[in-house]
């Protein structure tokens, strides 16, 4: 056997190096990365609820694109969610973002945080983690203060109060044959709801030739709706505009309004007022005919995904936090696939720069955002309590029902 020198070792490793390295590569192609999204909603407190439905729709389109072949630019590479509670207030939602970006440093993206007061806070930590975020929340704030890594699917408050007052105008004028004149606006004290109602307030109102007869801000939880429903008996409103977003207050408002046997069209916004649970303590009969200016809800051409939602986690609809997360997921996928890189930087620039088309799980507009973050074109659905289910009565094309008018 011939004796190997120094030189012609280095000169067989050198030689191997290459089929090494390729065998690394087929490994890698075989056995893609895992890649990290987050999520951060409520679950513990008043909020666990919508937090915990969050939670499901995430899954779902988690389970959803890993069965389709996870990110394809990625090798195949398999999505996998962190779930973090950010509790039920702001403080402890700022707490648990600065537990995420601290405690996992593989993230890419997240999505979160339900309540508009939360997500403000959230993001003022993943900002400055360069942490890419997309949001359901509604306030008009979340996109107004030049963040480069904040995207909100819904539309905003705002924009949402300008859509909906017409449409619901239009609804009133014909089913009842006349226009409403007055009305009342009570609202809990969180940033969604008092973003909603500004624009309202300030200019909308006067604009459609509405006088506002009711102003009233409560903080949640609501300890007795009694003063506030006595206001509404004394004015006697066309119309009542009522925004909470805990299930309590609208079973004590509702409860309230019955017993004093007020009878007045009662519209809100958000989804707090079709929740689930809300028929664990609410009788039907109470909430028959009140409407909801919602950005997003179970709609027409979602069937299958509903049915899914219904027996697999025993949800029996579809609310906005289910779908729009789900959807979220799906945002997240193409922007990683046009990043072609899993790392916050990539994700960022891909959803700056992402033109997917007509939305698909989300109403309106386009998988598209603006120099400010927002979705381009975002619409919203007007959904209505019709036999004990909350259902999506506008825009006509993704409507589940026909909408009726409450009788006063």
């Amino acid at each position: 056997m011939s004796k190997m020198t120094r030189r012609s070792f280095t000169q067989s490793i050198a030689l191997s190096l290459p089929a090494f390295a390729g065998l690394g590569r087929t490994a890698a192609a075989q056995t893609p990365q895992k890649v990290q999204i987050g999520l951060l909603v409520p679950l513990s407190g008043i909020y666990a609820r919508p937090g915990t439905v969050m939670r499901m729709g995430a899954e779902m389109g988690i389970a959803d694109v890993n069965a389709g072949g996870g990110i394809k630019s990625l090798g195949g590479a398999q999505l996998e969610l962190v779930v973090l509670d950010c509790g039920d207030t702001t403080e402890k939602a700022k707490n648990a973002a600065q537990r995420m970006v601290a405690e996992y440093p593989n993230l890419v993206a997240a999505s979160g945080s339900y309540l508009s007061s939360f997500t403000l806070a959230v993001t003022e930590v993943t900002e400055r983690a360069s942490l890419p975020l997309l949001t359901l929340s509604y306030s008009d704030l979340i996109t107004e203060r030049g963040f480069r890594h904040v995207f909100q699917t819904s539309a905003t408050a705002g924009a949402q109060a300008e859509m909906a007052l017409p449409t619901i105008l239009r609804l009133a004028e014909t089913a009842s044959g006349r226009r409403p004149r007055t009305v009342a606006i009570i609202t809990d004290n969180t940033a969604a709801s008092i973003a909603s109602t500004k624009a309202m307030k300030e200019r909308l109102l006067a604009q459609h030739g509405l006088e506002m007869v009711v102003d009233e801000t409560f903080t949640p939880p609501l300890a007795d709706a009694t003063p506030l429903v006595q206001r509404l008996r004394a004015r006697r409103p066309d119309l009542f505009f009522f925004l909470p977003t805990v299930i309590s207050d609208a079973k004590l408002m509702l409860e309230k309004m019955a017993e004093f046997n007020l009878r007045i069209p009662t519209i809100s916004f958000g989804i707090a007022i079709a929740e689930p649970d809300v028929l664990n303590t609410v009788n039907p009969r109470l909430l028959n005919g009140v409407m909801s200016a919602v950005a997003n809800w179970g709609t027409k051409g979602q069937e299958e995904l509903i049915e899914r939602l219904r027996r697999t986690h025993g949800e029996p609809w579809m609310t906005q936090n289910a779908i729009s997360t789900y959807g979220d997921i799906w945002i997240l996928q193409a922007a990683l696939e046009k990043a072609g890189r899993a790392d916050r930087q990539g994700v960022s620039e891909a959803l700056r720069t992402l033109d997917g088309g007509p939305a698909r799980y989300f109403p309106g507009g386009e998988i598209r955002f603006d120099e400010k973050g927002r979705r381009v074109g975002a619409g919203l659905t007007i959904i209505q309590w019709q036999n004990g289910v909350p259902v999506t009565v506008f825009p006509d094309n993704l409507a589940l029902a026909r909408p009726a008018w409450p009788t006063t």
